[in-house]
């Protein structure tokens, strides 16, 4: 929105604002099961159930990360969704030195949230900073980075922890993608081989759900056991462009 100053006794009757939209497509259903026949679990000194419960779930909850991060490191290569807004910021190292560097890798996090800042990038949306478990302890044995005389609150060393850097949290995930993504929906692929980091703000992608987690048991007569379903239906896509930042290196 724009603006301007009134003439006293001028109609005001309100401007014409930039407006558009994104479409977020919904993924085919995604599912994740196991079938227990009955003798193996009657062999069994531990609970089958509740354990392959938990890892169709952990399946679908992985893979629901690495689609939201793959659609991260794509919404900062993509241009504004508003005429007269800002794109996304992709920040290249030389060479490697965003995977290998301590020292290089908090000047790229500090670029990333400069760049938010001189996007107006509200204050008050939080960062968040995603980086392979790696580069998430390269920074902690960064006696600069968790220096007590500088901040008494942003890990240790002993713990191996790094809290923040430039105000964003430093979260590490192995579903930051690495290698080129080519199976799959298409919103998701790309190159990401060159991918260091990702820093982001959660209006940077949005999720569409058509059927939330559910997980289901049902025993089947004709094959003495019981199925085991865990779905979904969602759909990931990029909202806001200019609230997400790769760094990336050159090799």
């Amino acid at each position: 929105m724009s603006g301007g100053y009134h003439v006293p006794g001028q109609e005001i009757v309100g401007q014409t604002s930039n407006l558009a939209e994104r479409v977020i497509t919904i993924d085919d259903l995604l599912v994740s099961s196991v079938f227990i026949a009955d003798i193996d679990e009657a062999k069994s000194h531990f609970d089958y159930r509740s354990i392959y419960s938990s890892e169709t779930g952990r399946f679908l909850a992985a893979n629901w990360d690495k689609n939201v991060m793959q659609v991260m490191a794509l919404a900062a290569r993509a241009s504004a969704t508003v005429t007269g807004a800002a794109g996304g910021t992709v920040l290249t190292s030389a060479t490697t030195l965003y995977k290998t560097s301590a020292t290089d890798l908090a000047a790229g996090i500090y670029a990333g949230v400069q760049a938010f800042d001189e996007k107006d990038i509200p204050q008050t949306s939080e960062k968040y900073c995603l980086v392979k478990p790696a580069q998430y302890y390269l920074l902690a044995q960064s006696t600069a980075l968790i220096n007590r005389d500088w901040a008494m609150d942003n890990g240790n060393y002993k713990d191996g922890k790094i809290l923040k850097i430039g105000g964003a949290s430093i979260t590490k995930t192995n579903h930051l993608p690495s290698t080129v993504v080519n199976t799959g929906p298409t919103a998701y692929q790309g190159d990401f081989t060159k991918t260091a980091a990702v820093i982001c703000t959660k209006e940077a992608v949005g999720t569409v759900k058509l059927l939330d987690l559910s997980m289901r048991m049902s025993y089947d007569e004709r094959r003495l056991g019981t199925l085991i379903v865990s779905k979904y239906a969602v759909g990931h896509g990029i909202l806001r462009p200019e609230c997400a930042v790769e760094l990336a290196t050159t090799t």
